[in-house]
This record gives C-alpha cells, sequence and structure tokens, in this order.
C-alpha cells in the first residue's frame, strides 16, 4: 500500500501544483478521484474542518491546503528544492505565491460569476495582470533562474486562466494589453521544466468548465425569471 495518497479533482489547478510537486521530488503516490457532489469519507474524516482537495495523506497523517502541501513535500522528501535555499529569496517565493493564491476568488468571480461579483472580480484580475506584466519583464521564473514554489503555484494563471476565457468568453488577457506577461506565459507553457507536468487533457478541462459556464447561465436565467414573476 502506498504510504503517500493524494485526494483530488483532475481539472483543479490546486490538485495539479501538489502533483507536479511529488512529481518533481520523484515520490510515488496513489491518486484518488474525489467526487464533488459526492465527497468520500476519507476525504471529510481527512478534511473536516474545510471538506475541500487537495488533501495529502503521508504514513496515515492528513495535510490540507496545496500551498501547505507543497511545503510539507519540500520539507520532508528528498530531491530537487521546491523554495530557494537563500532565505531573502524563499521569502520572495512565498510572497509571490500568496499574491497568486490571493487572487484566486477573483478570477473564480470573473469567469463565472455574474453582475457585480464579475465586475470586482474583472478588476481585481485585471490589476493583477498589470502586477504581473511589469514584474515579469525579461524573466523566465518568478525568483531566480529555476522554477520553483511560486511557479508551481502560477500554474493558475498560466494555463487555467486561458481555459477559463475560452470557456466563458470572457477575455482579459491580450497581448497588446499585457505583451510581457503573454510573452511569460508562452515561455512557462513551453518550458520543458513545466511541459512534462502540465496536464495533457486540456481538451477535456475545456469541456468541463464550458459545461459548468453553461450550467451557472441557466441557474442565472432561471433565478431571474422567478424572480419576475
Amino acid at each position: 500500500m502506498a504510504q503517500v495518497k493524494l485526494l483530488g479533482f483532475w481539472y483543479s489547478p490546486f490538485s495539479h501544483r501538489v502533483e507536479w510537486a511529488l512529481k518533481i521530488k520523484g515520490v510515488k503516490y496513489e491518486y484518488i478521484e474525489e467526487d464533488r457532489n459526492n465527497k468520500s469519507s476519507l476525504l471529510l474524516q481527512s478534511n473536516p474542518i474545510h471538506k475541500k482537495i487537495p488533501v495529502l495523506i503521508h504514513n496515515g497523517k492528513p495535510i490540507v491546503e496545496s500551498m501547505v502541501i507543497l511545503e510539507y513535500i519540500d520539507e520532508t522528501f528528498d530531491g530537487p528544492s521546491i523554495l530557494p535555499k537563500d532565505p531573502y529569496d524563499r521569502a520572495l517565493a512565498r510572497f509571490w505565491a500568496k499574491f497568486l493564491d490571493d487572487k484566486v476568488t477573483a478570477v473564480v468571480n470573473t469567469f463565472f460569476r455574474k453582475g457585480d461579483e464579475q465586475e470586482k472580480g474583472k478588476e481585481e484580475v485585471n490589476e493583477m495582470l498589470k502586477v504581473l506584466d511589469n514584474e515579469l519583464k525579461d524573466k523566465k521564473f518568478f525568483v531566480g533562474d529555476k522554477f520553483g514554489f511560486a511557479d508551481i503555484v502560477a500554474n493558475m494563471v498560466a494555463l487555467w486562466l486561458g481555459v477559463y476565457e475560452e470557456a466563458s468568453g470572457v477575455v482579459l488577457v491580450t497581448s497588446q494589453k499585457f505583451p510581457k506577461f503573454c510573452a511569460w506565459r508562452d515561455e512557462y507553457i513551453n518550458c520543458s521544466q513545466v511541459k512534462e507536468y502540465l496536464p495533457s487533457r486540456r481538451d477535456e478541462l475545456l469541456t468541463f468548465f464550458h459545461a459548468r459556464v453553461r450550467a451557472r447561465a441557466q441557474v442565472t436565467t432561471s433565478a431571474s425569471a422567478s424572480a419576475s414573476k
């Protein structure tokens, strides 16, 4: 029986962050796909507070929250370092990872909500993109010359953001508005250190999120119709 298990959703950038770190470290693990609408007793027991994926179970002990899990993997297993060794660089990596992670709600609201929530989300995502466009000029990685912690957390903006745009029809990122970010994203996706770990099911991701957008639109339409009666 595997000592390491990962509970996740195949379409989640947060699950993929953890898988990425495990693969970088060369850790063998058992992946357990969860059902969003029928969460397993193992998930509910392992993360009773948030009841969310991802959950890493190592020797029977659960660790939750993707960024916490990344640091746990880095500290626990042998292999290439995920966080920089230099204390200042490590602090920078944590800063940028938190900056990106703090924008998750805004990203979700931009593509999967309507009305005021969506407009506020768009504003926040645009501000984030302005910051990244400035920060990533002439940069391949967030910190130093090595792919690491912040770059793993950046999978949301590097890959999933484009999928969300295509699925929803809401386009925020253009090479005219954010040329440096777009150049960085293209290099990120095609980097050899990244390419082998990116999800191979982009078409399925797109189909999945397109269906979610349609479902939310139908719920919104039904709610509006009921309110007008």
